[in-house]
């Protein structure tokens, strides 16, 4: 079992990832400041990870800093269909336009 400061680290991470819309995408930098870690962008990935089975968090929606996914195998593959599910469309070198799909919050940041 996580610590408890791991666990709250992580909430705060999916309650961001719970937030980016169906048909945007956002960064595992970007997760990582709007949730007040910047630099943490590793961590956003290893909370998305351990995210426990049957919680319904939208992990699909967070890409790198290219727009590309950074799984490999069957579950890049999953995550590339359920993000052309919900219309986002990939280039010729398999990234995401982020100019076009990139989400772009306003309100509150988590923790403020």
């Amino acid at each position: 079992m996580a610590p408890v400061a791991s666990k709250g680290l992580h909430r705060r991470i999916h309650d961001v990832v719970l937030r980016i819309p169906r048909g945007r995408v956002a960064t595992y930098g970007q997760v990582a400041r709007i949730a007040r870690l910047p630099g943490h962008a590793r961590l956003v990935g290893y909370a998305l990870h351990s995210t426990p089975a049957g919680k319904n968090i939208p992990w699909q929606r967070v890409v790198n800093a290219q727009g590309a996914i950074s799984l490999r195998g069957e579950n890049a593959e999953r995550q590339r269909r359920l993000l052309e599910r919900e219309g986002i469309r990939f280039d010729s070198r398999g990234r995401i336009p982020l100019a076009s799909f990139q989400w772009r919050p306003t309100g509150k940041r988590v923790g403020s």
